[in-house]
């Protein structure tokens, strides 16, 4: 039985990775660290822990070569995984890595851990970058249609306030985003560059932050090479995600309400331009905390270690939270 241990427990994406886990038929946890929980009892912080023994630990990154373990799940702020990445390079090199942040998107070193369009790549991978949440859906929104684009397009999206992490700012703050939309950046953020590397075409993405707390929606206009139609896209997207299980497409416009609590994403409401037919638009929905880190993690997991794709993750019974 693999054995997994989470560094970076306490915040958001932790707290939904852990119970995944902790359910997991093959998977064992045997560390879980937390500076400002150290020494408590997981149970107490986490649901969904219920029979668990697991106590929090304040893990420094040295500490990692005296911990057995196979695999290591960095939930940790971007830029502060450097120092845990060094500790396993140099003592226990075999240990399977997966970086829930930005730090290792763009590093040629690492497997980039999309399943439906790389999971080829994840098998006896040894450190594999977590695709960022909003780059998740934008991607599997877009893939379809590569080599049938034309021009730049263009993505708007909007996220729950958790997926600005919980370290106090203007952007996680309920009273500040309280009936207000507030955008992230304008240019240039990380997940526009992350796009634009990993569909080898650059974008424009304007994310935005929303009262709501989990959650994404993602609206995205492009222009096709040729005149096409809805019915035409809709089949085409059919095909493209037939064998992907958490990859759900639909006719009319998904809405982020329905993506809470789902392991999957939904793309739908393809429309054509009336006016010219080679404009396009559609809609990509998911959740932040699990499609966008907690999931995806699961998923590239069960890839790696050659377990069903599906272990650990029960579909059977999503509902909206």
């Amino acid at each position: 039985m693999p054995r997994v241990a989470v560094i970076g427990a306490r915040g958001y994406t932790g707290a939904e990775l852990l119970p995944l886990l902790h359910h997991h038929p093959a998977f064992e946890i045997v560390a879980v660290a937390s500076g400002s929980a150290a020494g408590e009892a997981v149970t107490d912080h986490v649901p969904g822990m219920e029979g668990s023994e697991l106590v929090f630990s304040d893990l420094q990154p040295a500490d990692l070569a005296s911990i057995e373990m196979d695999a290591c799940v960095l939930a940790l702020p971007n830029g502060a995984a450097a120092p845990y990445v060094e500790v396993i390079d140099n003592t226990r090199p075999d240990t399977v890595i997966v970086d829930l942040g930005a730090d290792y998107r763009f590093d040629e070193g690492w497997v980039y851990g999309q399943p439906e369009r790389f999971g080829e790549r994840l098998e006896g991978a040894r450190r594999i970058a977590n695709p960022g949440c909003y780059a998740t859906g934008a991607q599997l929104a877009l893939a379809p249609l590569l080599g049938r684009l034309e021009g730049t397009p263009s993505v708007f999206g909007v996220s729950g306030f958790s997926g600005a992490g919980k370290k106090p700012s203007p952007k996680n703050d309920p009273e500040r985003l309280r009936d207000n939309l507030m955008p992230y950046a304008l240019v240039d953020h990380v997940h526009e560059r992350e796009v634009s590397r990993h569909i080898g075409r650059q974008i424009r993405f304007l994310p935005h932050v929303a009262p709501f707390f989990r959650g994404i929606s993602l609206s995205v206009s492009l222009t096709l090479a040729e005149p096409g139609g809805a019915a035409e896209v809709f089949a085409l997207y059919e095909a493209y995600y037939a064998d992907a299980p958490l990859v759900e497409i639909r006719r009319d416009i998904p809405e982020v309400g329905e993506a809470r609590g789902r392991h999957g994403v939904i793309i739908g409401g393809f429309s054509i331009s009336g006016q010219d037919p080679r404009q396009l638009s559609l809609v990509c929905v998911l959740d932040n905390l699990l499609k966008g880190a907690a999931s995806q993690a699961i998923l590239n997991l069960n890839l790696d270690f050659c377990l069903d794709e599906l272990a650990g993750i029960d579909v059977s019974g999503e509902s909206a939270q």
